[in-house]
């Protein structure tokens, strides 16, 4: 399957702020920017952070309850390779990220087996990064 970049843009209340966060924790690469935007390239994709004044989901995430887990709503992020996941695991727990949900292994020993992680931006967007140990299994039920 062969997979076209996805283009996302997101609310942020402090670009400066924001800006820091994606290149000094996630090491991203900076594209295009003024003073109310940046591009980034997310793995691949073209992220977005766009200055706005904080939204009502950016005070208090909405969670839904998967695998014992609160998750929270809306969330986004990427699918890596497991060695990339655990990669960016080990990058994360170095810089003593704050995570909504603990890097862990879901639906172990079952179809769709998944490593998983969650946290939040400064500005507070939820942000999943997970790894399938058999990509094949990513669409599976």
């Amino acid at each position: 399957m062969s997979l076209s970049p996805f283009h996302l843009a997101i609310p942020v209340y402090d670009v400066a702020l924001a800006r820091a966060f994606y290149n000094d924790v996630f090491g991203l690469e900076e594209g295009r920017s003024s003073e109310q935007w940046v591009d980034f390239n997310f793995f691949g994709h073209q992220l977005v952070i766009h200055e706005q004044p904080k939204t009502a989901g950016q005070e208090s995430a909405h969670t839904n309850p998967v695998d014992g887990h609160n998750v929270p709503v809306p969330h986004f992020g990427v699918i890596l390779t497991w060695s990339e996941w655990e990669t960016l695991a080990e990058r994360l727990k170095a810089r003593d990220t704050q995570f909504v949900i603990e890097p862990y292994v879901r639906f172990k020993g079952e179809v769709g087996e998944q490593a998983t992680m969650f946290l939040l931006d400064p500005c507070g967007n939820a942000l999943e990064f997970k790894a399938f140990k058999d990509m094949s299994q990513v669409f599976a039920k």
